[in-house]
């Protein structure tokens, strides 16, 4: 027989459940350009039961009792961390529906006279021929960020630090993290530092030869567009043709013995859209039984690495058990799920994948693994550098 303190956990659990499936529908409803805005509102207000100061308490009183180490531990972390945060998002919610919004019908005016769907600038500045269209396009939706977005985010960033320290789980933002966490962003901030250090001249010769060699310009010139541009890596288009983007995927996972689809609990979305993002993402409605893998196509290999990142976290939350607890199918640290993604995207790395999943000859194959390492010191060195900045700025600002 279950006491009123077991009992009242199974309601956590379960309504907890309910309040992310309606918001997950809802945002992935919105971003795949489905619907022009989010409510999400009145979805926490549904769900005002289990959102209060008692569950927290609850929840906290539970975590802090528990052994260091022990399976309750883990468990109570998750959903203490996962009330915290939507605490916050709940008090945001009116923010996220005014920004969602604004991205869906956002225009970016170019000088040339054109008129760019702010959802489809990224895509036009990458797949841009000419560097004075890309840094026409960059220029005009700089301006519309800084003069529209920008205090929306600004506004919200302040708010959600405000809220998060107000529920004094520790005596500031970062130390907060570390507890609801258990990741110590100090010491990681530390390592990336020292990775930063270890890789800047390789870094340095490296940048400044492919800037030159594909773009024809000088480091010092490169801009953000130039980096989407650069990343986009058109020399490799007939290689990864978008005809053959999700065949490709799906014949190496089916090799592998696995369904992509997990007996259609997952849905692929990979069409050209008005609204869709440009940011392709994964989206858990109800876990495992409905998972959307939402891709808006940008062309050539970015798309191809693109559609395994999503398959992995597709594939990760598509074959979840189902009999494990609410919070072990959609809570805890989002490395798990990243390892999936990552483990997928890797695949372009390696040579046998290339030559079986793509047209790449042997004599192509070793230039587009250069090119694809030098994406990868990018983007390890820019994440490392995000840490330190988004660790002084929740650790200063006011």
């Amino acid at each position: 027989m279950k006491t009123g303190t077991e009992l009242s956990f199974e309601q956590l659990r379960t309504r907890g459940e309910r309040l992310l499936e309606d918001l997950s529908r809802e945002i992935y409803r919105a971003q795949a350009g489905l619907a022009t805005t989010a409510e999400l509102q009145p979805i926490y207000a549904r769900h005002a039961a289990i959102l209060g100061d008692d569950a927290i308490s609850m929840v906290r009183e539970r975590f802090i009792a528990a052994e260091e180490g022990s399976e309750e531990r883990r468990s109570m972390r998750a959903l203490l961390d996962w009330l915290a945060d939507t605490h916050a998002q709940r008090a945001l919610a009116p923010l996220d529906e005014r920004e969602i919004e604004w991205e869906a019908s956002a225009v970016v005016a170019v000088s040339d006279g054109r008129s760019i769907p702010y959802q489809r600038a990224a895509i036009e500045i990458a797949n841009a021929e000419r560097r004075d269209d890309r840094l026409a396009i960059e220029h005009a939706r700089a301006a519309l960020v800084a003069r529209e977005l920008a205090p929306l985010r600004r506004d919200r960033f302040a708010r959600e630090k405000e809220l998060s320290e107000s529920l004094e789980i520790a005596a500031d933002y970062p130390a907060a993290f570390i507890a609801l966490t258990g990741i110590d962003v100090h010491t990681l901030a530390e390592e990336c530092r020292t990775f930063l250090r270890d890789t800047q001249a390789m870094w340095d010769d490296t940048a400044s030869e492919v800037v030159r060699n594909r773009l024809g310009i000088r480091m010092e010139e490169a801009t953000r567009a130039d980096a989407l541009a650069l990343l986009r890596g058109r020399d490799f288009d007939a290689a990864f043709p978008s005809s053959e983007l999700e065949p490709a995927v799906r014949r190496q996972v089916g090799e592998m013995g696995i369904d992509a689809e997990a007996g259609g609990r997952i849905v692929f979305d990979t069409g050209e859209r008005e609204g869709k993002r440009s940011r392709a993402f994964c989206a858990p409605v109800r876990v495992p039984e409905e998972v959307y893998l939402v891709l808006r196509p940008h062309g050539g290999q970015s798309d191809y690495r693109t559609l395994l990142h999503e398959l992995g976290h597709a594939l990760h939350f598509g074959y979840m058990r189902p009999d494990l607890p609410f919070e072990y199918r959609w809570l805890g640290d989002n490395s798990i799920t990243e390892s999936y993604a990552m483990l997928f995207d890797h695949l372009l790395h390696d040579s046998g994948w290339l030559l079986r999943y793509t047209s790449l000859s042997r004599k192509e194959v070793p230039a587009f693994r250069r090119a694809a390492g030098f994406e990868e010191l990018h983007f390890l060195r820019r994440y490392c550098a995000k840490i330190q900045y988004e660790l002084e700025l929740y650790g200063n600002a006011t």
